[in-house]
């Protein structure tokens, strides 16, 4: 990710941001494929540093053999991008607050 001008993140704030992005991204994919036809989704968000974080985001997705034509590999990036989405408004909600 880009360097926002955030200061360190406490053990806490990287946990919120590990689940925003993990959250962000099942959300994703559950908004594309009913559950129903998910036969495993795994979600892996790691972080490195403080200050700068460097996160890290993995979606593995396996579907339903029904669902032969769909595009799973679209998906499971499209989720990455979700999740990195959701953090980065995260840390730039943080910037603004500690600016005040």
């Amino acid at each position: 990710m880009e360097d926002l001008g955030i200061p360190e993140l406490s053990s806490e704030q990287i946990e919120e941001l590990c689940l925003i992005a993990e959250k962000a991204a099942r959300e994703y994919v559950l908004s594309k494929v009913s559950q129903k036809r998910i036969e495993e989704l795994n979600i892996s968000v790691e972080t490195e540093g403080t200050k700068p974080v460097r996160l890290n985001v993995e979606v593995n997705v396996s579907l339903s053999p029904l669902m032969k034509d769909f595009h799973v590999q679209r998906l499971a990036d499209e989720a990455v991008k979700e999740a990195f989405a959701s953090a980065e408004k995260f840390l730039r909600e943080l910037k603004c607050r500690s600016l005040k």
